[in-house]
């Protein structure tokens, strides 16, 4: 009769202390879980990833990119800086450095300001544009007065190129300008497509902001730019951008009447006439945080979470590869883009059947883009004749006599086209540059 006792009350004793065990772990738990939520998160809806999981099962490798598996290299391969204010020398780091890029330019952040004076400007150059793109750096450091930071995306053969090239530029030229070159990297899942989606690693541009992802705010110029203006004037339109804008770019045509997306576009692009993607200013972090309107689901996309699915959607009835992307992206998010006038963007379109960018006419040309190989063959002499007159000017020579006079020369002699009847607008903001 004892010892039946003694093993009841032991039974009692151990049932009470199990309960008492999982209570304070539920109350833990809730307690934990609470503190975490907080009352701000508990107040903010959730985005439903039903239906974006469904469309990111369609584009493996996007989402994370360099600390992921879906990137083959991320990593600078070299690294040039030129820090004015004494943050980290190259000496401290070297080669394959992860970059010291605290956040720049964003518009909003008065805080911010002084931090970094430099302009961060960003070309891809594969093939054979090792000249275009050496002489497009050239006019931007010739003509700049902040100073540069260069991100120059390149195939494996043109790394040493470049690096000997811009090495061997003078000492007191260098101390203007900073660079590091990277290597053409997309996702590994779809890299051979993205490649080739039009002109070789042109699609390189729409991964930058995930790639730079250290960098606030950057220029993508293609390789065949001239600058006819400092870099920084175009840095400073950062500043117009009102809260929701996050990229600028200029149309893709001024003259309906020769418009190629209202005519022929089988995709949704940008306004009246489409935008063209050249020359493109972008916030990376306000682009890095918006959620995207598309019309592949009813869920806000992530820029790296858009841009595989579009592709998917639209590659059968795209012409110009990405340019063509962004017009749809901008297309259903009207609201995010600044669109900047054409003498930052001016290509033959805007003066081979006669003049019809408007702001030049009256400020002259700012960026000259030299788009379908103009600045190599004799289609358009005037455009030729800028990018030569740049090729062929020796550092340390003074461009008020060994760059203007031969170039207003050899425009003059171009006068039987239509763009060499505009070609005074090319060196009308020259001038006041140099």
């Amino acid at each position: 009769m004892r010892c039946s006792l003694h093993v009841f009350l032991l039974f009692v004793l151990f049932t009470f202390l199990s309960v008492l065990y999982v209570f304070r772990q539920i109350a833990s738990t809730w307690l934990v879980d609470g503190a975490d939520r907080g009352p701000s998160q508990e107040a903010t809806p959730q985005r439903s990833s039903h239906d974006a999981a469904s469309v990111l099962r369609r584009s493996p490798g996007l989402a994370g990119l360099c600390d992921r598996e879906g990137f083959d290299r991320c990593k600078p391969v070299s690294d040039s800086r030129w820090n004015p204010d004494g943050r980290l020398p190259a000496d401290v780091c070297g080669t394959n450095c992860v970059l010291d890029s605290s956040p720049r330019g964003r518009p909003g952040r008065a805080e911010q300001k002084g931090q970094d004076e430099r302009s961060h400007v960003a070309v891809v150059a594969c093939g054979p544009r090792l000249e275009e793109t050496l002489t497009m750096l050239k006019s931007a450091v010739l003509l700049s007065v902040k100073p540069l930071h260069f991100y120059i995306f390149a195939e494996d053969d043109l790394h040493d190129s470049f690096q000997n090239s811009l090495n061997s530029w003078p000492r007191t030229v260098q101390t203007r300008f900073s660079f590091t070159i990277y290597p053409i990297t997309f996702p590994s899942e779809n890299g051979k497509e993205w490649k080739k989606l039009f002109k070789p690693c042109a699609s390189q541009r729409l991964f930058l902001p995930m790639i730079l992802k250290e960098v606030d705010s950057l220029l993508y110029v293609d390789t065949d730019i001239i600058f006819l203006q400092p870099v920084e004037e175009i840095w400073a339109l950062l500043s117009h951008f009102n809260s929701s804008q996050l990229a600028a770019m200029a149309p893709e045509h001024e003259e309906p009447r020769i418009g190629w997306y209202n005519r022929f576009a089988r995709h949704p692009y940008f306004g009246k006439t489409g935008i063209n993607s050249g020359v493109m200013l972008m916030n990376l972090t306000r682009l890095r945080e918006k959620l995207f309107k598309n019309d592949m689901t009813t869920v806000l996309l992530r820029w790296d979470e858009i841009l595989m699915p579009l592709l998917q959607k639209y590659k059968l009835n795209i012409t110009w590869g990405d340019q063509d992307l962004l017009n749809i992206i901008f297309y259903h998010n009207p609201e995010s883009l600044h669109v900047f006038p054409c003498q930052w963007n001016y290509r033959p379109d805007h003066c081979i059947y006669g003049s019809n960018c408007k702001e030049a006419e009256h400020e002259g040309v700012f960026i000259l883009h030299g788009n379908r190989g103009v600045f190599h063959d004799d289609k358009q002499p005037a455009f030729r004749a800028v990018y030569e007159a740049f090729h062929k000017l020796q550092f340390g020579e003074d461009m008020e006599t060994s760059l203007l006079p031969p170039l207003e020369a050899a425009l003059q002699s171009t006068t039987s086209t239509y763009c060499g009847r505009a070609s005074h607008l090319f060196t009308k903001k020259l001038k006041q540059s140099i």
